[in-house]
């Protein structure tokens, strides 16, 4: 297969102040490059824009080190071998890797994972199958200490992590699980599709109110993406020794100040409350537990998954945008190429 002779590339091209708009990012056309010793050249098929991404553009330390300026942004990515130097990989073969943001990208051996077309869409080593799967699942059982009859709350549940929190809660016995989202559709998607036992427009009402009708004998689990408002909401809601697994505050993330605390976590000593913070880097030792767990649930559809896709390098940052403001349902990914 020859190469096409120009790559594009999205490079960050300053820092936003609040929400990002397209001004912080460039789109770049460069010259496809040539892969050196012990490197292949994948053409990037499909890649993930995800919400932690946002606390990269920011100039901070963090547990991941940040996008800088000028520089092409990375993430997760699937694509085909174009051209190999290494002795286990050939032309035409899949990998799944983290220098998305390209259409073209130079891998080292050893920075990526080779993954099979045949076994399941490439999309899904993206989503269900992939980094936000494994978030849902060490989360929920390992984060959250899940148990059987736990009565279940997660935030932004129509999103790539949430969605799957509660159906591997109800698949594994849970008594009640409820959902919140941002729209009336994603709400019906929640109960209709995905099964849960209630679901809340966020957007309707005080969470606190909608949370107590939905969940009148309290809960025992709840799972964050979203924090603020929905934190609070959370505990007051939890019961005596709840377990509250933290994995985004996206209601956060675009805050040119600090956001206050929840004005109630005085009630977590009466409640005896465990909050865990959760970063999926903390858990890939559970990666083939967990595939070996969840890949026939999604094969036989018991475990359901969407995805909202935006075709075009180019549009990759205006899907970013949209993930911010809740335009996904599912794993929002940007089709590269066919």
């Amino acid at each position: 297969m020859n190469a096409p002779a120009q790559a594009t590339e999205i490079r960050l091209a300053s820092r936003p102040h609040g929400f990002p708009t397209m001004d912080n990012f460039e789109i770049v056309d460069t010259e496809v490059p040539s892969p050196g010793a012990n490197q292949i050249l994948v053409r990037n098929l499909v890649m993930s824009v995800d919400p932690a991404m946002r606390g990269r553009m920011r100039d901070v330390k963090s547990y991941a080190p940040p996008f800088q300026i000028g520089e092409v942004m990375n993430g997760g990515a699937v694509g085909e071998v174009v051209e190999s130097n290494v002795d286990d990989i050939k032309p035409g073969d899949h990998v799944l890797h983290q220098a998305g943001w390209r259409t073209h990208a130079l891998l080292d051996a050893g920075h990526y994972v080779k993954v099979d077309a045949s076994v399941a869409p490439l999309s899904t080593y993206l989503g269900v199958l992939g980094m936000p799967g494994l978030t849902a699942y060490a989360g929920l059982l390992v984060s959250a200490e899940f148990k059987p009859g736990d009565t279940v709350f997660v935030s932004g549940a129509a999103g790539a992590v949430g969605s799957l929190v509660g159906q591997l809660a109800k698949l594994k016995g849970a008594k009640r699980v409820i959902g919140s989202a941002g729209s009336a559709e994603k709400v019906r998607h929640l109960i209709d599709d995905l099964g849960f036992d209630a679901a809340f427009n966020y957007k309707d009402g005080p969470v606190a109110e909608q949370l107590h009708a939905a969940a009148p004998e309290g809960i025992d689990v709840y799972f964050d993406n979203v924090g603020g408002e929905h934190l609070e909401a959370a505990i007051d809601a939890i019961n005596v020794h709840g377990r509250i697994a933290v994995c985004g505050m996206i209601s956060q993330y675009n805050a040119t100040e600090a956001t206050p605390a929840p004005r109630n976590l005085v009630q977590i000593i009466a409640k005896r409350v465990t909050i865990r913070g959760l970063l999926v880097l903390d858990h890939w030792h559970l990666q083939k537990q967990f595939v070996e767990e969840v890949a026939p649930l999604v094969a036989s559809g018991e475990l359901k998954y969407s995805e909202t896709f935006v075709d075009g390098i180019r549009n990759a940052p205006e899907a970013f945008l949209g993930l911010l403001n809740g335009a996904n349902t599912g794993k929002m990914l940007v089709r590269i190429a066919e």
